[in-house]
């Protein structure tokens, strides 16, 4: 598998934006749209030094299919914590770019299951920038897991997942359901035995309420 694409560090430039930004306009002939189709739902998200909390609309079936479908995200009430030191910013709307997000937690609908295929599950480890991402691929019962991930579109999801990080100098480990994954930025993508996958006695990693600015869940885990 071809190597990351570039990454940058991004807690100063989403400063910058987070302070600039402004509440995205309402979709033209939004009194037309379908209002059961687009909920908000809760969106978190790690990026290459910072982390991600906020809102997102979302019209697709599955977060997974938005993140693939779009390449820029608007989210609302975000909250942005850099990784190094905790420091928090706030804003009520950020554009961001689908490539500047490593890894994204799911929630949400879990789509259509008419759609669902027979799958197996492989136990992969991906390292992406400062995230070491353990969980199951699905994959086709029968062939090589890892050369279909090349065709798949680049936000893939694990499921049964934990996450390990360092955040103000403490490392964070933490069950987190499914994570979504970005192949194209990933540093590597090994297959595992699933005793290497299998999470230990940890806790749910904690959902930040971005309205609440509350972050006592991460900085006593």
């Amino acid at each position: 598998m071809p190597g990351p694409s570039p990454r940058r560090t991004l807690f100063g430039d989403l400063i910058g934006r987070l302070r600039t930004s402004q509440p995205a306009p309402p979709p033209a002939h939004e009194e037309e749209a379908e209002p059961a189709r687009v909920a908000e739902v809760d969106f978190a998200a790690y990026a290459e030094d910072c982390l991600l909390f906020g809102f997102i609309r979302l019209d697709a079936e599955r977060l997974t299919d938005a993140l693939n479908e779009q390449d820029g995200l608007v989210l609302a009430d975000v909250l942005a914590v850099a990784l190094a030191d905790a420091r928090a910013s706030a804003s009520r709307a950020l554009v961001v770019a689908r490539d500047e997000l490593l890894v994204v937690r799911a929630s949400g609908p879990r789509g259509n299951p008419a759609r669902r295929r027979n799958t197996r599950l492989y136990p992969v480890i991906i390292e992406t920038g400062p995230y070491r991402v353990r969980g199951y691929l699905h994959g086709p019962p029968a062939s090589d897991p890892l050369v279909g991930l090349r065709h798949r579109p680049p936000m893939v999801p694990l499921t049964d997942a934990w996450i390990s990080y360092t955040l103000a100098g403490a490392e964070h480990r933490a069950r987190a359901g499914t994570l979504i994954v970005n192949r194209a930025m990933a540093d590597s993508i090994r297959l595992v035995n699933d005793e290497d996958v299998r999470s230990p006695s940890l806790p749910f990693e904690p959902r930040v309420d971005p309205r609440a600015k509350d972050l006592t869940g991460y900085l006593r885990a």
